[in-house]
């Protein structure tokens, strides 16, 4: 038996509105998936606030969503990787929940036809300032592969669902567990190996171990590969020429560390949780 996102939603009780947001969510994913089989996938010309060059998919990926989770009615502010400010929801349009979302993540491997993604925390509320990853009522991410899934959690598990062939997200797994004891790992951002003598080690240490090397140089695969083998570490600390690292809070990490913790397994800065 088939069981569609929206039924799934609904007989687990996930409240209306909330139902009605992850919803506009999966209608935004399927546009972006069209977007991807048949746009433009050359620079805009221009770049995010964090000086990064932007596709055309990027700002055509960010304007779809931003539409659909308008539109749903269940949104009072969105702020997106892509913009430099906050999007406050028309008048008559307002609802009770604040997304933070990457409608794009790793878009510079479209033209190497790998996975890329698109990343949502949900919020209660009309703000972001001061917010922490643990208040975050749900999280939702995309992924655009050879197939096209939806990972979700309101907090009550990890489950995927699959787009099917008449644009119909189905349910293929419910409560997705990740062991903490792995073999496999995922080394983001291997450069900072020769300015961190730390994170050398742990590398070192890991292939004596014999780990396996699982990299596809996108955050949204490698932690959704993780996902789908129930095991996995995936690393990106900050280099030389960023060190702080390049992956935000608000938009990447906490949505993951929700999605990760929810599954069984943790999400760190190397100091604290995410």
């Amino acid at each position: 038996m088939h069981v569609s996102l929206n039924e799934y939603l609904r007989c687990n009780n996930v409240e209306n509105e909330l139902r009605h947001l992850i919803m506009a969510i999966a209608n935004g994913a399927k546009y972006v998936h069209h977007a991807m089989q048949t746009g433009d996938l050359g620079l805009a010309g221009t770049s995010n606030m964090y000086g990064e060059n932007q596709l055309t998919l990027d700002i055509l990926s960010n304007d779809i969503f931003v539409k659909e989770l308008q539109e749903s009615c269940q949104t009072s502010v969105l702020a997106s990787e892509e913009l430099d400010d906050v999007i406050k929801t028309p008048e008559g349009k307002q609802g009770r929940f604040a997304v933070a979302f990457d409608p794009l993540d790793g878009s510079s491997l479209v033209n190497a036809n790998f996975a890329i993604g698109s990343i949502f925390g949900i919020y209660e509320g009309d703000t972001f300032i001061g917010r922490r990853g643990e208040e975050q009522l749900a999280a939702v991410v995309v992924v655009y592969g050879p197939r096209v899934t939806l990972l979700y959690t309101t907090r009550d598990g990890v489950h995927e669902f699959i787009l099917n062939a008449v644009s119909e997200f189905i349910l293929s797994q419910e409560d997705i567990k990740v062991d903490p004891d792995t073999n496999i790992f995922s080394p983001g951002n291997m450069r900072a190996v020769a300015s961190d003598e730390k994170y050398l080690h742990v590398m070192e240490d890991w292939m004596k171990k014999g780990y396996k090397l699982r990299y596809s140089g996108g955050m949204v695969p490698d932690i959704n590969h993780i996902f789908m083998k129930g095991q996995g570490i995936f690393t990106y600390p900050g280099y030389q020429d960023a060190p702080n690292g390049k992956l935000r809070l608000l938009y990447e990490c906490a949505p993951f560390a929700l999605l990760m913790e929810e599954a069984g397994g943790r999400a760190s800065d190397g100091q604290i949780r995410i």
